[in-house]
């Protein structure tokens, strides 16, 4: 069992109560609590499919071996902590914005940092959006999660020397890897180390030994690197490493209905095996620390 705080509508933390280790997680896009100024025009059930359904259920035991997990209450359709700050959809905005704008792909295709797009085809909004509420967003939204996820790696670093943070998402069952050009099995896991830049490769290894031991399918980087949370959180030099984890809906969720599936449960204590896993890996790596 663990402790929780909680930031009304904004995100909760489990920390353990016993045994810690520089081991944190995070879910930024699991959350369903919508903010009374969202205002959208699409159907509240196609928000509600957008989300990285119960991903912070999966993870809800990790205070068990130790770690730490970070969950955004709201949800990605509303702003998303996963983008660039500057990563902001011109065709959103009302009027100019005042400062320096960077629109990536991501805002072109209706999915950056606030979407114009819940889907492709369904606008989420019927309405352009003011300068003063995307600004509320960032401030009362974004920055807030960001300085929490950045206080708890500081803080395991200060204590450690070291951390681990694994950004958790799940992503749709028709995903695929594309090998050489070539359409490959659809991966139950990806593992996203921009191109194995933001974490050791051996961490990269053993997660992906480890769910190849269970049985599951996993790709690295294909089709997806990691964005800005590991990005910013990623710096292997000086013993922070950051990966990215998503999980095939398909394993443990009903994409038409929008609900559990009864293998659930058995994805669930396969991720608990994962993290226990994990804490040993950083048990052992923090070993190797302490000899040196």
């Amino acid at each position: 069992m663990g402790t929780k705080d909680n930031n009304p509508g904004i995100y909760t933390i489990l920390r353990p109560s016993g045994v810690e280790r520089p081991l944190i997680f995070d879910s930024p896009h699991s959350g369903h609590n919508y903010p009374d100024d969202f205002n959208h025009a699409c159907p509240r059930d196609a928000l509600l499919r957008a989300e990285d359904n119960e991903v912070d259920i999966l993870f809800a035991d990790v205070t068990q071996a130790g770690a730490s997990l970070l969950t955004a209450l709201f949800p990605r359709t509303y702003i998303d902590v996963n983008r660039a700050e500057d990563d902001i959809d011109t065709e959103l905005l009302a009027e100019r914005w005042p400062g320096p704008l960077n629109p990536t792909s991501r805002s072109y295709a209706g999915i950056g940092l606030l979407r114009r797009l819940v889907k492709p085809g369904i606008p989420v909004y019927d309405r352009a959006l003011t300068v003063a509420e995307v600004r509320a967003r960032i401030g009362n939204y974004y920055h807030p999660y960001h300085a929490a996820l950045r206080s708890l790696l500081d803080d395991a670093h200060y204590r450690f020397g070291k951390v681990w943070h694994i950004n958790c998402h799940s992503m749709p069952s028709s995903s695929a890897a594309v090998t050489n050009g070539v359409l490959s099995m659809q991966p139950d896991f990806v593992l996203g180390d921009r191109d194995g830049t933001s974490c050791d490769l051996g961490f990269t290894h053993f997660l992906r030994d480890a769910l190849r031991t269970m049985g599951y399918r996993v790709a690295i980087n294909n089709p997806y690197k990691g964005v800005e949370l590991v990005r910013r959180s990623a710096n292997p030099a000086e013993g922070r490493h950051s990966i990215q984890i998503e999980i095939s809906k398909g394993l443990y969720w009903d994409e038409n209905k929008n609900e559990r599936i009864k293998n659930f449960s058995k994805l669930k204590g396969d991720i608990d095996k994962l993290v226990e896993a994990c804490g040993i890996y950083v048990d052992s790596h923090l070993s190797s620390l302490a000899a040196d």
